[in-house]
Protein backbone atom coordinates (compact mmCIF):
# COMPACT_ATOMS: atom_id res chain seq x y z
CA UNK A 1 0.00 0.00 0.00
CA UNK A 2 2.79 2.78 0.81
CA UNK A 3 4.00 2.24 -2.85
CA UNK A 4 0.98 2.79 -4.10
CA UNK A 5 0.73 6.12 -1.46
CA UNK A 6 4.23 6.71 -2.82
CA UNK A 7 2.70 6.63 -5.94
CA UNK A 8 -0.55 9.12 -6.13
CA UNK A 9 1.76 11.80 -4.68
CA UNK A 10 4.41 11.50 -7.67
CA UNK A 11 1.20 11.47 -9.93
CA UNK A 12 0.53 14.99 -8.36
CA UNK A 13 3.23 16.78 -10.33
CA UNK A 14 1.73 16.66 -13.84
CA UNK A 15 -0.88 18.87 -12.35
CA UNK A 16 1.65 20.74 -10.44
CA UNK A 17 2.65 22.03 -14.08
CA UNK A 18 -0.56 22.61 -15.00
CA UNK A 19 -1.19 24.42 -11.84
CA UNK A 20 1.68 26.80 -12.77
CA UNK A 21 -0.09 27.09 -15.78
CA UNK A 22 -2.83 28.77 -14.28
CA UNK A 23 -1.43 30.57 -11.34
CA UNK A 24 0.84 32.68 -14.04
CA UNK A 25 -2.27 33.25 -16.38
CA UNK A 26 -3.93 34.61 -12.87
CA UNK A 27 -0.43 36.52 -12.84
CA UNK A 28 0.33 38.00 -16.01
CA UNK A 29 0.68 37.17 -20.04
CA UNK A 30 4.21 35.73 -20.83
CA UNK A 31 5.84 36.53 -23.75
CA UNK A 32 4.88 34.84 -27.14
CA UNK A 33 8.55 33.61 -27.14
CA UNK A 34 8.94 32.27 -24.08
CA UNK A 35 5.65 30.30 -24.69
CA UNK A 36 6.87 28.83 -27.27
CA UNK A 37 10.73 28.03 -25.83
CA UNK A 38 8.39 26.25 -23.03
CA UNK A 39 6.63 23.82 -25.50
CA UNK A 40 9.82 23.17 -27.32
CA UNK A 41 11.44 22.56 -24.67
CA UNK A 42 8.27 20.10 -23.44
CA UNK A 43 8.48 18.39 -27.30
CA UNK A 44 12.02 17.64 -26.41
CA UNK A 45 11.70 15.78 -23.36
CA UNK A 46 8.55 14.09 -24.38
CA UNK A 47 10.80 12.93 -27.17
CA UNK A 48 13.89 11.77 -25.03
CA UNK A 49 11.41 9.54 -22.73
CA UNK A 50 10.43 7.48 -25.49
CA UNK A 51 14.22 7.07 -26.82
CA UNK A 52 16.02 7.15 -23.69
CA UNK A 53 13.51 5.09 -21.71
CA UNK A 54 10.32 3.81 -23.11
CA UNK A 55 11.37 1.83 -26.24
CA UNK A 56 14.78 0.49 -24.74
CA UNK A 57 12.52 -1.00 -21.59
CA UNK A 58 10.26 -2.29 -24.26
CA UNK A 59 12.68 -3.55 -26.31
CA UNK A 60 14.69 -5.61 -23.50
CA UNK A 61 10.99 -7.20 -22.83
CA UNK A 62 9.29 -8.35 -26.01
CA UNK A 63 9.91 -9.52 -29.42
CA UNK A 64 9.65 -6.38 -32.57
CA UNK A 65 6.68 -7.33 -33.60
CA UNK A 66 5.18 -7.16 -30.19
CA UNK A 67 6.48 -3.55 -30.15
CA UNK A 68 5.07 -3.09 -33.38
CA UNK A 69 1.68 -3.51 -32.42
CA UNK A 70 2.02 -1.66 -29.29
CA UNK A 71 3.60 0.88 -31.23
CA UNK A 72 0.82 1.43 -33.57
CA UNK A 73 -2.25 0.61 -30.84
CA UNK A 74 -0.89 4.01 -28.81
CA UNK A 75 -0.44 5.53 -32.31
CA UNK A 76 -4.25 5.00 -33.17
CA UNK A 77 -5.25 6.03 -29.52
CA UNK A 78 -3.28 9.29 -29.96
CA UNK A 79 -5.23 10.30 -33.09
CA UNK A 80 -8.62 9.29 -31.29
CA UNK A 81 -8.05 11.43 -28.54
CA UNK A 82 -6.93 14.32 -30.38
CA UNK A 83 -9.97 13.69 -32.70
CA UNK A 84 -12.47 13.88 -29.48
CA UNK A 85 -10.77 16.74 -27.90
CA UNK A 86 -11.11 18.81 -31.64
CA UNK A 87 -14.74 17.23 -31.29
CA UNK A 88 -15.76 18.64 -28.42
CA UNK A 89 -14.18 22.02 -28.81
CA UNK A 90 -16.03 22.11 -31.93
CA UNK A 91 -19.07 21.04 -30.76
CA UNK A 92 -19.44 23.24 -27.46
CA UNK A 93 -16.47 25.49 -27.83
CA UNK A 94 -18.54 27.70 -30.01
CA UNK A 95 -18.58 30.51 -27.17
CA UNK A 96 -19.76 30.79 -23.56
CA UNK A 97 -19.68 29.22 -20.75
CA UNK A 98 -20.22 25.75 -21.96
CA UNK A 99 -17.22 26.29 -24.64
CA UNK A 100 -14.96 27.23 -21.87
CA UNK A 101 -15.92 23.96 -20.05
CA UNK A 102 -15.33 21.90 -22.70
CA UNK A 103 -11.48 22.97 -23.29
CA UNK A 104 -11.42 22.40 -19.31
CA UNK A 105 -12.29 19.13 -19.87
CA UNK A 106 -9.70 18.72 -23.16
CA UNK A 107 -7.13 19.08 -20.23
CA UNK A 108 -8.39 17.11 -17.87
CA UNK A 109 -8.39 14.40 -19.96
CA UNK A 110 -4.75 15.27 -20.83
CA UNK A 111 -3.52 15.00 -17.42
CA UNK A 112 -5.68 11.58 -17.18
CA UNK A 113 -3.26 10.26 -19.72
CA UNK A 114 -0.34 11.91 -17.75
CA UNK A 115 -1.42 9.73 -14.66
CA UNK A 116 -2.24 6.42 -16.75
CA UNK A 117 1.36 6.90 -18.07
CA UNK A 118 2.68 7.40 -14.50
CA UNK A 119 1.11 4.93 -13.06
CA UNK A 120 2.17 2.35 -15.80
CA UNK A 121 5.77 3.45 -15.27
CA UNK A 122 5.53 3.08 -11.62
CA UNK A 123 4.28 -0.67 -11.91
CA UNK A 124 7.50 -0.95 -13.95
CA UNK A 125 10.10 1.26 -11.50
CA UNK A 126 9.37 3.63 -9.04
CA UNK A 127 11.93 5.96 -10.26
CA UNK A 128 10.52 5.33 -14.14
CA UNK A 129 7.06 6.76 -12.96
CA UNK A 130 8.59 9.56 -11.29
CA UNK A 131 11.01 10.35 -14.27
CA UNK A 132 7.23 10.40 -16.19
CA UNK A 133 5.63 12.49 -13.95
CA UNK A 134 8.65 14.87 -13.85
CA UNK A 135 9.14 14.98 -17.96
CA UNK A 136 5.30 16.16 -18.35
CA UNK A 137 5.52 19.48 -15.56
CA UNK A 138 6.62 21.40 -18.51
CA UNK A 139 4.44 20.07 -21.36
CA UNK A 140 1.02 20.76 -18.78
CA UNK A 141 2.09 24.28 -18.38
CA UNK A 142 0.75 26.28 -22.03
CA UNK A 143 -2.78 23.98 -20.93
CA UNK A 144 -3.17 25.48 -17.49
CA UNK A 145 -2.35 29.24 -18.83
CA UNK A 146 -4.91 28.47 -21.51
CA UNK A 147 -7.88 27.52 -19.41
CA UNK A 148 -7.39 30.35 -16.79
CA UNK A 149 -6.38 32.96 -19.59
CA UNK A 150 -10.06 32.21 -21.69
CA UNK A 151 -11.82 32.29 -17.64
CA UNK A 152 -10.59 35.50 -17.08
CA UNK A 153 -11.14 37.07 -20.23
CA UNK A 154 -14.82 35.55 -20.61
CA UNK A 155 -15.30 37.17 -16.88
CA UNK A 156 -15.50 34.34 -14.80
CA UNK A 157 -15.04 35.24 -11.18
CA UNK A 158 -11.45 34.26 -9.53
CA UNK A 159 -13.17 32.32 -6.67
CA UNK A 160 -14.30 29.67 -9.41
CA UNK A 161 -11.53 29.92 -11.91
CA UNK A 162 -9.21 28.93 -8.95
CA UNK A 163 -11.61 26.14 -7.69
CA UNK A 164 -11.85 24.70 -11.25
CA UNK A 165 -7.69 24.71 -11.13
CA UNK A 166 -7.55 23.28 -7.84
CA UNK A 167 -9.65 20.01 -9.22
CA UNK A 168 -6.54 19.53 -11.55
CA UNK A 169 -4.73 16.72 -9.58
CA UNK A 170 -8.12 14.50 -9.52
CA UNK A 171 -7.77 13.30 -12.86
CA UNK A 172 -4.28 12.17 -12.80
CA UNK A 173 -4.40 10.50 -9.16
CA UNK A 174 -7.32 8.26 -10.68
CA UNK A 175 -5.02 7.74 -13.99
CA UNK A 176 -2.05 6.64 -11.74
CA UNK A 177 -4.03 4.53 -9.51
CA UNK A 178 -5.73 2.35 -12.35
CA UNK A 179 -2.44 2.28 -14.54
CA UNK A 180 -0.25 1.06 -11.25
CA UNK A 181 -3.21 -2.02 -10.38
CA UNK A 182 -3.64 -2.75 -13.93
CA UNK A 183 0.10 -3.60 -14.78
CA UNK A 184 1.31 -4.07 -11.43
CA UNK A 185 3.19 -7.71 -11.32
CA UNK A 186 2.47 -8.37 -15.09
CA UNK A 187 4.38 -10.21 -17.38
CA UNK A 188 6.99 -8.96 -19.78
CA UNK A 189 4.68 -9.33 -22.57
CA UNK A 190 2.04 -7.41 -21.30
CA UNK A 191 4.99 -4.71 -19.76
CA UNK A 192 6.33 -4.91 -23.97
CA UNK A 193 2.85 -4.18 -24.89
CA UNK A 194 2.25 -1.52 -22.15
CA UNK A 195 5.09 0.35 -22.52
CA UNK A 196 5.43 0.39 -26.97
CA UNK A 197 1.62 1.69 -25.91
CA UNK A 198 2.95 4.64 -24.29
CA UNK A 199 5.75 5.53 -26.11
CA UNK A 200 3.38 5.41 -29.88
CA UNK A 201 1.16 7.78 -27.67
CA UNK A 202 3.54 9.92 -26.68
CA UNK A 203 5.32 10.29 -29.63
CA UNK A 204 2.45 11.15 -31.75
CA UNK A 205 0.95 13.51 -29.90
CA UNK A 206 4.46 15.85 -29.85
CA UNK A 207 5.01 15.45 -33.23
CA UNK A 208 1.03 16.15 -34.21
CA UNK A 209 0.32 18.52 -31.15
CA UNK A 210 3.28 20.05 -29.08
CA UNK A 211 5.27 20.77 -31.76
CA UNK A 212 2.95 22.76 -34.03
CA UNK A 213 1.65 24.53 -31.01
CA UNK A 214 5.04 25.46 -29.89
CA UNK A 215 5.49 27.24 -33.47
CA UNK A 216 2.37 29.21 -33.31
CA UNK A 217 4.00 31.97 -30.99
CA UNK A 218 6.50 32.26 -33.76
CA UNK A 219 9.82 31.67 -31.18
CA UNK A 220 12.53 32.13 -33.52
CA UNK A 221 15.01 29.16 -34.55
CA UNK A 222 17.74 30.37 -32.29
CA UNK A 223 15.49 30.04 -29.36
CA UNK A 224 13.27 27.28 -30.15
CA UNK A 225 16.24 24.70 -31.29
CA UNK A 226 18.21 25.23 -28.58
CA UNK A 227 14.53 24.45 -26.18
CA UNK A 228 13.99 21.19 -27.88
CA UNK A 229 17.62 20.23 -27.50
CA UNK A 230 17.63 21.38 -23.62
CA UNK A 231 14.63 19.44 -22.96
CA UNK A 232 15.96 16.22 -24.53
CA UNK A 233 19.49 16.95 -22.41
CA UNK A 234 17.46 17.76 -19.32
CA UNK A 235 15.87 14.24 -19.40
CA UNK A 236 18.63 12.36 -20.05
CA UNK A 237 20.56 14.02 -17.23
CA UNK A 238 17.66 13.43 -14.87
CA UNK A 239 17.63 10.09 -15.78
CA UNK A 240 21.16 9.28 -15.54
CA UNK A 241 20.74 10.73 -11.75
CA UNK A 242 17.56 9.02 -10.63
CA UNK A 243 19.14 5.45 -11.75
CA UNK A 244 16.42 4.60 -13.40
Amino acid sequence: MSDLVTLLLIALLPAGGTLAGAMIAEWRQPPPWLTGAALHAAAGIAAAVVAVELMPRAVGRGEQWLLAIGFMGGAVASILLMRATSWIQERFGGGGETGLWAVYAAVATDLLIDGLTTGAGSAVSGSLGLLLALSQVAANLPGGFAVTANFRRSGVPRAKRLAAAAAYPLTPVAGAAAGFLLLRGAGDVTMALALSFFAGLLLLATIEEIVPEADKPGAPLRISSPAFAAGFILLMLMSAYLDV
